[in-house]
Protein backbone atom coordinates (compact mmCIF):
# COMPACT_ATOMS: atom_id res chain seq x y z
CA UNK A 1 0.00 0.00 0.00
CA UNK A 2 1.05 3.47 -0.99
CA UNK A 3 0.61 5.70 3.04
CA UNK A 4 1.44 9.12 3.58
CA UNK A 5 2.39 9.64 7.41
CA UNK A 6 1.73 12.79 8.85
CA UNK A 7 3.44 13.13 12.11
CA UNK A 8 7.15 12.45 12.95
CA UNK A 9 6.69 12.27 16.20
CA UNK A 10 6.44 8.63 18.71
CA UNK A 11 3.24 7.16 17.24
CA UNK A 12 4.18 8.43 13.33
CA UNK A 13 7.79 7.05 13.87
CA UNK A 14 7.08 3.69 15.41
CA UNK A 15 3.60 3.45 12.76
CA UNK A 16 6.63 4.22 9.71
CA UNK A 17 8.85 1.43 10.96
CA UNK A 18 6.21 -0.96 11.69
CA UNK A 19 4.47 -0.73 7.95
CA UNK A 20 8.45 -0.14 6.21
CA UNK A 21 9.09 -3.43 7.38
CA UNK A 22 6.17 -5.07 5.40
CA UNK A 23 7.09 -3.58 2.35
CA UNK A 24 4.48 -0.88 2.02
CA UNK A 25 6.02 2.47 0.50
CA UNK A 26 5.38 5.01 3.40
CA UNK A 27 6.14 8.78 3.24
CA UNK A 28 6.07 11.22 6.26
CA UNK A 29 5.29 14.68 6.27
CA UNK A 30 6.43 16.65 9.13
CA UNK A 31 8.02 20.25 10.29
CA UNK A 32 11.03 18.85 12.09
CA UNK A 33 14.08 18.14 9.37
CA UNK A 34 16.28 16.33 11.93
CA UNK A 35 13.04 14.26 13.02
CA UNK A 36 12.96 13.16 9.27
CA UNK A 37 17.04 12.72 8.59
CA UNK A 38 16.95 10.25 11.62
CA UNK A 39 14.03 8.59 10.47
CA UNK A 40 15.13 7.98 6.90
CA UNK A 41 19.01 7.00 7.93
CA UNK A 42 17.13 4.05 10.24
CA UNK A 43 14.00 3.21 7.59
CA UNK A 44 13.48 2.57 3.63
CA UNK A 45 10.74 5.27 3.45
CA UNK A 46 10.10 8.72 1.79
CA UNK A 47 10.07 12.40 4.07
CA UNK A 48 8.93 15.10 3.04
CA UNK A 49 9.35 18.88 4.84
CA UNK A 50 6.88 20.89 5.62
CA UNK A 51 2.98 21.19 7.14
CA UNK A 52 0.63 18.10 6.63
CA UNK A 53 -2.34 20.55 6.01
CA UNK A 54 -1.00 22.20 3.08
CA UNK A 55 -2.21 21.04 -0.55
CA UNK A 56 1.62 21.78 -1.97
CA UNK A 57 3.33 19.67 0.50
CA UNK A 58 0.58 16.05 0.57
CA UNK A 59 0.86 16.92 -3.64
CA UNK A 60 4.57 16.87 -3.19
CA UNK A 61 4.02 13.26 -0.67
CA UNK A 62 2.19 11.60 -3.60
CA UNK A 63 -1.47 12.15 -1.80
CA UNK A 64 -2.80 11.83 -5.54
CA UNK A 65 -2.14 8.35 -5.70
CA UNK A 66 -1.89 7.39 -2.17
CA UNK A 67 -4.41 4.38 -0.97
CA UNK A 68 -4.13 5.64 2.78
CA UNK A 69 -3.52 9.24 4.90
CA UNK A 70 -2.62 8.94 8.52
CA UNK A 71 -2.74 12.06 10.39
CA UNK A 72 -1.17 11.71 13.97
CA UNK A 73 0.63 14.78 14.52
CA UNK A 74 0.77 16.36 17.78
CA UNK A 75 -2.01 18.83 16.39
CA UNK A 76 -5.54 17.92 16.31
CA UNK A 77 -6.38 21.00 13.70
CA UNK A 78 -3.19 19.87 11.51
CA UNK A 79 -4.86 16.36 11.46
CA UNK A 80 -8.26 17.21 10.43
CA UNK A 81 -7.85 19.77 7.93
CA UNK A 82 -5.12 17.54 6.34
CA UNK A 83 -7.68 14.88 6.18
CA UNK A 84 -10.04 17.45 4.58
CA UNK A 85 -7.19 18.99 1.94
CA UNK A 86 -6.49 14.98 1.12
CA UNK A 87 -10.50 14.08 1.04
CA UNK A 88 -11.58 17.07 -1.36
CA UNK A 89 -8.54 17.93 -3.35
CA UNK A 90 -6.91 14.31 -4.01
CA UNK A 91 -10.29 11.97 -3.17
CA UNK A 92 -7.69 9.39 -0.80
CA UNK A 93 -9.62 6.32 -0.26
CA UNK A 94 -8.83 6.54 3.21
CA UNK A 95 -8.11 9.27 5.87
CA UNK A 96 -7.04 8.63 9.34
CA UNK A 97 -6.94 11.18 11.97
CA UNK A 98 -5.29 11.50 15.68
CA UNK A 99 -8.18 13.94 17.22
CA UNK A 100 -7.03 13.85 21.00
CA UNK A 101 -9.45 16.79 22.43
CA UNK A 102 -12.28 15.54 24.06
CA UNK A 103 -14.28 18.79 23.21
CA UNK A 104 -14.31 17.55 19.19
CA UNK A 105 -15.26 14.15 20.70
CA UNK A 106 -18.87 15.43 21.76
CA UNK A 107 -20.21 16.40 18.45
CA UNK A 108 -19.74 13.30 16.28
CA UNK A 109 -21.61 14.85 13.68
CA UNK A 110 -18.09 16.90 12.67
CA UNK A 111 -17.14 13.95 11.05
CA UNK A 112 -18.45 13.08 8.12
CA UNK A 113 -17.91 13.42 4.24
CA UNK A 114 -20.32 16.73 4.20
CA UNK A 115 -18.45 17.90 7.19
CA UNK A 116 -14.52 17.07 8.39
CA UNK A 117 -14.12 13.30 6.37
CA UNK A 118 -12.02 11.45 8.55
CA UNK A 119 -12.76 7.81 8.20
CA UNK A 120 -11.36 6.40 11.06
CA UNK A 121 -10.75 8.88 14.71
CA UNK A 122 -8.32 7.39 16.77
CA UNK A 123 -7.56 8.61 20.11
CA UNK A 124 -4.34 7.69 22.07
CA UNK A 125 -6.03 8.89 25.47
CA UNK A 126 -9.00 6.36 24.58
CA UNK A 127 -6.58 3.32 24.13
CA UNK A 128 -4.29 3.92 26.75
CA UNK A 129 -7.74 4.64 29.21
CA UNK A 130 -8.62 1.18 28.07
CA UNK A 131 -6.13 -0.62 28.15
CA UNK A 132 -5.33 0.55 31.85
CA UNK A 133 -8.75 -0.03 32.83
CA UNK A 134 -8.35 -3.59 31.73
CA UNK A 135 -5.28 -4.53 33.28
CA UNK A 136 -6.73 -3.02 37.10
CA UNK A 137 -9.90 -5.43 36.72
CA UNK A 138 -7.75 -8.10 36.36
CA UNK A 139 -5.02 -8.21 39.34
CA UNK A 140 -1.59 -9.73 37.97
CA UNK A 141 -2.22 -9.60 34.19
CA UNK A 142 0.78 -8.33 31.98
CA UNK A 143 -2.13 -7.13 29.03
CA UNK A 144 -5.78 -7.79 28.24
CA UNK A 145 -7.03 -7.62 24.77
CA UNK A 146 -10.64 -8.24 23.62
CA UNK A 147 -12.04 -9.86 20.61
CA UNK A 148 -15.77 -10.59 19.02
CA UNK A 149 -17.07 -7.59 21.10
CA UNK A 150 -15.54 -8.46 24.40
CA UNK A 151 -16.68 -12.01 23.77
CA UNK A 152 -13.86 -13.63 24.11
CA UNK A 153 -9.97 -12.49 25.71
CA UNK A 154 -6.27 -13.47 25.16
CA UNK A 155 -4.50 -12.45 28.44
CA UNK A 156 -0.59 -11.94 29.12
CA UNK A 157 0.53 -13.03 32.61
CA UNK A 158 3.57 -14.74 33.76
CA UNK A 159 3.17 -17.94 35.11
CA UNK A 160 4.62 -18.45 39.01
CA UNK A 161 5.04 -21.00 41.44
CA UNK A 162 1.96 -22.51 43.52
CA UNK A 163 -0.27 -22.09 39.87
CA UNK A 164 -1.38 -25.62 39.55
CA UNK A 165 -0.55 -25.85 36.28
CA UNK A 166 3.44 -25.16 36.77
CA UNK A 167 5.67 -28.10 35.68
CA UNK A 168 2.31 -30.01 34.02
CA UNK A 169 1.49 -30.62 30.31
CA UNK A 170 -1.00 -28.33 29.09
CA UNK A 171 -3.72 -30.97 29.07
CA UNK A 172 -3.80 -31.44 32.23
CA UNK A 173 -5.80 -27.83 32.49
CA UNK A 174 -8.47 -29.66 30.17
CA UNK A 175 -8.60 -32.33 33.10
CA UNK A 176 -9.02 -30.37 36.18
CA UNK A 177 -11.17 -27.58 34.47
CA UNK A 178 -13.30 -29.86 32.08
CA UNK A 179 -16.17 -27.25 32.19
CA UNK A 180 -14.00 -24.62 31.12
CA UNK A 181 -12.44 -23.74 27.71
CA UNK A 182 -9.59 -22.01 27.02
CA UNK A 183 -6.40 -22.13 24.41
CA UNK A 184 -2.74 -21.44 25.75
CA UNK A 185 -2.17 -19.93 22.14
CA UNK A 186 1.77 -19.34 23.05
CA UNK A 187 4.18 -19.23 25.49
CA UNK A 188 7.42 -16.65 25.83
CA UNK A 189 10.50 -18.50 27.59
CA UNK A 190 13.74 -16.85 28.08
CA UNK A 191 12.51 -14.07 25.15
CA UNK A 192 12.11 -17.28 23.17
CA UNK A 193 8.46 -18.04 21.13
CA UNK A 194 7.20 -22.25 22.05
CA UNK A 195 4.56 -23.29 20.06
CA UNK A 196 2.51 -25.22 22.82
CA UNK A 197 0.97 -28.65 22.27
CA UNK A 198 -0.58 -30.96 25.09
CA UNK A 199 2.42 -31.81 26.26
CA UNK A 200 4.21 -28.81 26.58
CA UNK A 201 4.78 -28.06 30.27
CA UNK A 202 4.68 -24.71 31.75
CA UNK A 203 7.81 -23.33 33.94
CA UNK A 204 7.54 -20.63 36.39
CA UNK A 205 8.80 -17.04 34.79
CA UNK A 206 7.03 -18.76 31.34
CA UNK A 207 5.17 -15.46 29.73
CA UNK A 208 2.03 -17.60 28.43
CA UNK A 209 -0.22 -16.41 26.53
CA UNK A 210 -4.25 -17.74 26.85
CA UNK A 211 -7.61 -17.24 25.01
CA UNK A 212 -11.06 -17.85 26.79
CA UNK A 213 -14.38 -16.31 27.14
CA UNK A 214 -14.32 -13.13 29.41
CA UNK A 215 -16.33 -14.90 32.23
CA UNK A 216 -13.46 -17.28 32.89
CA UNK A 217 -10.15 -15.46 32.46
CA UNK A 218 -9.78 -15.04 36.45
CA UNK A 219 -10.05 -18.96 36.35
CA UNK A 220 -7.73 -20.02 34.07
CA UNK A 221 -5.45 -17.52 35.83
CA UNK A 222 -5.69 -19.35 38.73
CA UNK A 223 -3.89 -22.37 37.27
CA UNK A 224 -1.11 -20.23 35.98
CA UNK A 225 -0.09 -18.42 38.95
CA UNK A 226 -1.93 -17.79 42.88
CA UNK A 227 -4.46 -15.38 41.97
CA UNK A 228 -3.88 -11.62 43.35
CA UNK A 229 -6.58 -10.37 45.71
CA UNK A 230 -9.07 -7.61 43.87
CA UNK A 231 -7.81 -3.98 43.60
CA UNK A 232 -9.57 -1.35 45.82
CA UNK A 233 -7.93 1.69 45.82
CA UNK A 234 -6.22 3.80 43.18
CA UNK A 235 -4.17 6.51 42.83
CA UNK A 236 -3.29 8.24 39.78
CA UNK A 237 -0.91 10.76 39.60
CA UNK A 238 -1.39 13.49 36.73
CA UNK A 239 -4.98 14.75 35.82
CA UNK A 240 -4.59 15.02 32.25
CA UNK A 241 -6.75 13.13 29.61
CA UNK A 242 -5.89 9.93 30.49
CA UNK A 243 -6.15 10.77 34.13
CA UNK A 244 -9.49 12.03 33.82
CA UNK A 245 -10.72 9.35 31.24
CA UNK A 246 -9.27 6.14 33.97
CA UNK A 247 -11.03 8.17 37.08
CA UNK A 248 -14.26 8.78 35.35
CA UNK A 249 -14.08 5.17 34.50
CA UNK A 250 -13.10 3.61 37.54
CA UNK A 251 -14.98 5.41 39.99
CA UNK A 252 -18.08 4.10 40.58
CA UNK A 253 -16.52 0.40 41.41
CA UNK A 254 -13.29 1.63 43.18
CA UNK A 255 -11.90 4.32 45.63
CA UNK A 256 -10.00 6.52 43.17
CA UNK A 257 -7.65 9.65 44.04
CA UNK A 258 -6.24 12.10 41.19
CA UNK A 259 -2.90 13.91 42.85
CA UNK A 260 -2.60 17.31 39.88
CA UNK A 261 -0.19 19.92 40.19
CA UNK A 262 -2.15 22.61 38.62
CA UNK A 263 -4.44 24.38 40.78
CA UNK A 264 -7.28 24.98 37.88
CA UNK A 265 -6.76 21.92 36.58
CA UNK A 266 -7.52 20.21 40.14
CA UNK A 267 -10.84 22.85 39.96
CA UNK A 268 -12.16 21.35 36.71
CA UNK A 269 -11.47 17.96 37.90
CA UNK A 270 -13.30 18.17 41.06
CA UNK A 271 -16.36 19.95 39.03
CA UNK A 272 -16.37 17.05 36.39
CA UNK A 273 -15.85 13.67 38.46
CA UNK A 274 -18.35 12.41 40.83
CA UNK A 275 -16.76 10.29 43.07
CA UNK A 276 -12.71 10.55 42.54
CA UNK A 277 -10.78 12.65 45.36
CA UNK A 278 -8.99 15.28 43.56
CA UNK A 279 -5.49 16.67 45.68
CA UNK A 280 -3.61 19.45 43.99
CA UNK A 281 0.35 18.35 44.29
CA UNK A 282 3.12 16.94 43.82
CA UNK A 283 2.71 13.34 43.33
CA UNK A 284 6.92 12.79 43.68
CA UNK A 285 6.80 14.18 47.44
CA UNK A 286 6.98 11.78 49.74
CA UNK A 287 5.26 13.32 52.49
CA UNK A 288 2.25 13.77 50.43
CA UNK A 289 2.15 9.91 49.07
CA UNK A 290 2.19 9.02 53.09
CA UNK A 291 -0.40 11.26 54.27
CA UNK A 292 -2.82 9.74 51.52
CA UNK A 293 -2.16 6.21 52.89
CA UNK A 294 0.31 5.13 49.40
CA UNK A 295 1.39 1.99 51.58
CA UNK A 296 -2.12 0.56 51.83
CA UNK A 297 -3.09 1.66 48.32
CA UNK A 298 -3.78 -1.30 45.65
CA UNK A 299 -1.90 0.37 42.45
CA UNK A 300 -0.46 3.76 41.59
CA UNK A 301 -1.17 4.79 38.29
CA UNK A 302 1.50 7.56 36.69
CA UNK A 303 0.44 9.16 34.04
CA UNK A 304 2.02 12.54 33.57
CA UNK A 305 3.45 13.74 29.99
CA UNK A 306 7.15 13.38 31.40
CA UNK A 307 8.74 10.01 31.44
CA UNK A 308 11.22 11.25 34.14
CA UNK A 309 8.28 12.42 36.22
CA UNK A 310 6.33 9.12 36.05
CA UNK A 311 9.59 6.89 36.51
CA UNK A 312 10.29 9.00 39.90
CA UNK A 313 7.38 8.89 41.35
CA UNK A 314 6.54 5.33 40.17
CA UNK A 315 9.75 3.95 41.97
CA UNK A 316 9.01 6.53 45.34
CA UNK A 317 5.40 4.69 45.28
CA UNK A 318 6.56 1.20 45.40
CA UNK A 319 9.66 1.95 47.97
CA UNK A 320 6.57 3.42 50.18
CA UNK A 321 4.65 -0.23 50.18
CA UNK A 322 2.40 0.48 47.25
CA UNK A 323 1.43 -3.04 45.45
CA UNK A 324 1.21 -2.66 41.79
CA UNK A 325 2.86 0.91 39.49
CA UNK A 326 1.64 1.34 36.00
CA UNK A 327 3.52 3.56 34.59
CA UNK A 328 2.77 5.44 30.61
CA UNK A 329 6.66 5.85 29.36
CA UNK A 330 6.61 7.38 26.30
CA UNK A 331 10.43 6.54 25.09
CA UNK A 332 10.90 3.22 23.83
CA UNK A 333 14.54 3.33 25.38
CA UNK A 334 13.41 3.65 28.65
CA UNK A 335 10.41 0.35 28.89
CA UNK A 336 12.86 -2.60 28.81
CA UNK A 337 15.44 -0.45 31.40
CA UNK A 338 12.32 0.04 34.14
CA UNK A 339 9.89 -3.10 33.56
CA UNK A 340 13.08 -4.90 34.79
CA UNK A 341 13.10 -3.11 37.88
CA UNK A 342 10.50 -1.58 40.73
CA UNK A 343 7.97 -0.88 37.86
CA UNK A 344 5.23 -3.62 37.47
CA UNK A 345 3.88 -2.42 34.04
CA UNK A 346 5.15 0.05 31.49
CA UNK A 347 2.53 1.09 29.31
CA UNK A 348 3.89 2.46 26.35
CA UNK A 349 0.59 4.74 24.25
CA UNK A 350 2.48 4.26 20.84
CA UNK A 351 2.12 0.61 20.53
CA UNK A 352 -1.29 0.91 22.37
CA UNK A 353 -2.67 3.07 19.38
CA UNK A 354 -0.70 1.66 16.98
CA UNK A 355 -2.90 -1.61 17.25
CA UNK A 356 -5.87 0.47 16.77
CA UNK A 357 -4.40 1.70 13.55
CA UNK A 358 -3.22 -1.78 12.42
CA UNK A 359 -7.07 -2.78 12.16
CA UNK A 360 -7.67 -0.59 9.27
CA UNK A 361 -4.62 -0.98 7.51
CA UNK A 362 -4.13 -4.84 7.37
CA UNK A 363 -6.15 -6.92 4.19
CA UNK A 364 -8.67 -9.05 4.33
CA UNK A 365 -11.68 -8.61 6.58
CA UNK A 366 -9.47 -7.60 9.73
CA UNK A 367 -11.55 -6.77 12.27
CA UNK A 368 -9.35 -6.55 15.40
CA UNK A 369 -5.45 -6.29 15.51
CA UNK A 370 -3.83 -6.04 18.66
CA UNK A 371 -0.29 -5.45 18.86
CA UNK A 372 2.19 -7.15 21.19
CA UNK A 373 5.66 -7.71 22.61
CA UNK A 374 6.79 -4.22 20.99
CA UNK A 375 5.10 -4.97 17.99
CA UNK A 376 7.15 -7.99 17.47
CA UNK A 377 3.62 -10.44 17.80
CA UNK A 378 0.18 -9.56 16.82
CA UNK A 379 -3.10 -11.34 17.30
CA UNK A 380 -5.95 -10.52 14.80
CA UNK A 381 -9.38 -11.75 14.66
CA UNK A 382 -10.35 -12.02 11.11
CA UNK A 383 -13.41 -12.62 9.19
CA UNK A 384 -13.62 -15.83 6.73
CA UNK A 385 -15.80 -14.83 3.72
CA UNK A 386 -16.67 -17.10 0.09
CA UNK A 387 -16.73 -20.27 0.02
CA UNK A 388 -14.67 -23.77 -0.68
CA UNK A 389 -13.41 -22.21 -4.08
CA UNK A 390 -13.00 -19.07 -3.46
CA UNK A 391 -11.42 -19.16 0.29
CA UNK A 392 -8.23 -20.78 1.25
CA UNK A 393 -9.97 -21.06 4.39
CA UNK A 394 -14.03 -21.71 4.26
CA UNK A 395 -15.27 -25.26 4.27
CA UNK A 396 -11.51 -26.75 5.53
CA UNK A 397 -10.92 -28.15 8.82
CA UNK A 398 -8.53 -25.85 10.56
CA UNK A 399 -5.36 -28.36 10.33
CA UNK A 400 -5.88 -28.35 6.59
CA UNK A 401 -5.63 -25.04 6.63
CA UNK A 402 -2.14 -23.83 5.48
CA UNK A 403 -0.79 -21.58 8.06
CA UNK A 404 2.10 -19.98 7.95
CA UNK A 405 5.03 -20.50 10.25
CA UNK A 406 4.92 -19.27 13.84
CA UNK A 407 0.80 -18.95 13.46
CA UNK A 408 -2.02 -20.82 15.34
CA UNK A 409 -5.59 -20.35 14.78
CA UNK A 410 -6.48 -20.03 18.56
CA UNK A 411 -10.35 -19.88 18.36
CA UNK A 412 -13.40 -19.17 16.10
CA UNK A 413 -16.34 -16.80 17.20
CA UNK A 414 -19.75 -18.20 15.01
CA UNK A 415 -22.25 -15.89 15.92
CA UNK A 416 -22.42 -15.79 20.02
CA UNK A 417 -20.76 -19.54 20.50
CA UNK A 418 -17.27 -19.45 20.84
CA UNK A 419 -15.52 -22.61 19.80
CA UNK A 420 -11.91 -23.05 20.86
CA UNK A 421 -9.71 -24.43 18.20
CA UNK A 422 -8.76 -28.36 17.26
CA UNK A 423 -7.56 -29.86 14.48
CA UNK A 424 -11.23 -30.96 13.38
CA UNK A 425 -13.20 -27.88 13.53
CA UNK A 426 -14.67 -26.91 10.27
CA UNK A 427 -14.37 -23.21 9.14
CA UNK A 428 -17.46 -21.55 8.04
CA UNK A 429 -18.14 -18.40 5.85
CA UNK A 430 -18.58 -15.26 8.15
CA UNK A 431 -16.83 -17.01 11.33
CA UNK A 432 -14.39 -14.55 13.24
CA UNK A 433 -11.21 -16.63 13.25
CA UNK A 434 -8.91 -15.71 16.00
CA UNK A 435 -4.85 -16.11 15.09
CA UNK A 436 -2.27 -15.57 17.11
CA UNK A 437 1.05 -14.76 14.91
CA UNK A 438 4.50 -14.84 17.04
CA UNK A 439 6.69 -13.88 14.15
CA UNK A 440 5.49 -10.97 12.38
CA UNK A 441 6.80 -11.31 9.30
CA UNK A 442 4.29 -13.69 8.54
CA UNK A 443 1.67 -10.97 8.57
CA UNK A 444 0.91 -11.03 4.81
CA UNK A 445 0.97 -14.85 3.94
CA UNK A 446 -1.73 -14.49 7.21
CA UNK A 447 -3.60 -11.76 5.29
CA UNK A 448 -4.24 -14.11 1.90
CA UNK A 449 -5.48 -16.59 3.67
CA UNK A 450 -8.26 -14.31 4.41
CA UNK A 451 -8.24 -12.62 1.09
CA UNK A 452 -11.41 -13.41 -1.34
CA UNK A 453 -10.61 -15.08 -4.50
CA UNK A 454 -12.34 -13.50 -7.77
CA UNK A 455 -14.47 -16.51 -8.26
CA UNK A 456 -16.40 -15.37 -5.65
CA UNK A 457 -17.94 -12.10 -7.23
Amino acid sequence: MKIIIIGAGQVGATLAENLANEDNDITVIDTDLVRLRELQDRLDIQTVEGSGSHPDVLEQAGCNDADMLIAVSNQDETNMVACQVAHTLFKTPTKIGRVRSSAYAKYPELFSDQALPIDVRISPEKEVTKHLSRLIRYPGALQVMEFANGKVQLVVIKAEKGGPLIDQPISYLREHMPSIQTRIAAIYRDGASIKPDGNTRIHANDEVFFLTAQRDVLDVMSELRPLDTPYRRIIIAGGGNIGERLAHSLEKEYRVKIIERNPERCRYLSETLDKTIVLNGDASRKELLQEENIESTDVFCALTNNDEANIMSSMLAKVLGVRTVMTIINNPAYVDIVQEGMIDIAISPQQTTISSLLTYIRRGDVVNVHSMRKGAAEALEAVAHGDYRSSKVVGRSIAKVNLPEGATIAAIVREDDVILATGDVIIQAEDHVIIFVSNKKQIPAVEQLFQVGLSFF
